[in-house]
């Protein structure tokens, strides 16, 4: 179900264990508003429209934080996150590997500075498809359900998509995000196993799965962004 309220269009969404009315921005700069069941669209528009300069001035410092994300430099002392905490660059000249991981620090060659971006994806890639796998099996046992696989890559805006054949995929920035936002991102996709749309019973069945899904879903939506510029 959507709201329009002049120029925005609201994804509402109805939920059994809400209480009160919520509205939040989304990374991709979407509207969803939560809201217990039954509510008249005249109380929801006029939720919307009580919060409406809220969602504009949301939406423009979202639009700003776009425009000004700022890029890394490969360069000494550089910081790059992984799973939420800051790990510093250093430059070495000699390494089997173009880009290593150890002792808390990324260690780069130098010759490997031209294509830096690449050897972080790939290896922030690589690291995905273990530290994500055991996560999803550990989480997948709880849900009683059997995916067949995952596959890290870029997805855009999406952190994570639930596939043909039960495959599950997951945007290589999740391993920049703390790791307790990176498990939202994972059960969030093992609950479609169960419920392919967004519907109420898929968020129950979230919500018992993982009781503060909504913090976590919100520090998501509100911070995410902050991971751009690899």
């Amino acid at each position: 179900m959507t709201l329009e309220v002049d120029d925005l269009t609201i994804t509402v969404r109805e939920s059994a264990r809400r209480k009160t009315l919520r509205l939040t921005v989304e990374r991709d700069r979407s509207l969803v508003l939560s809201t217990p069941p039954g509510v008249e669209m005249p109380t929801l528009e006029a939720f919307v429209r009580r919060k409406q300069a809220w969602v504009y001035q949301k939406l423009a410092e979202k639009a700003l934080m776009q425009k000004q994300i700022r890029h890394k430099r490969y360069v000494q002392g550089e910081g790059f996150l992984y799973l939420g905490r800051h790990h510093r660059l250093n430059l070495v000249d000699e390494q089997e590997a173009p880009l290593q991981w150890h002792h808390g620090r990324f260690h780069l060659r130098r010759d490997a500075r031209p294509d830096a971006r690449h050897h972080f994806i790939r290896w922030y890639s690589e690291r995905g498809k273990q530290w994500l796998w055991q996560r999803v099996r550990m989480f997948a046992a709880r849900l009683e359900v059997e995916p067949a696989g995952i596959k890290v890559q870029d997805l855009g805006y999406r952190w994570g998509s639930c596939g043909k054949g039960d495959m599950l995929y997951f945007h290589w920035k999740t391993m920049l995000l703390p790791a307790r936002i990176a498990e939202y991102v994972v059960v969030h996709e093992l609950v479609h196993l169960h419920e392919p749309n967004h519907s109420e019973a898929f968020w129950l069945r979230l919500e018992r799965a993982m009781p503060d899904y909504e913090n976590r879903k919100q520090w998501l939506a509100e911070h995410g962004m902050e991971v751009e510029g690899i």
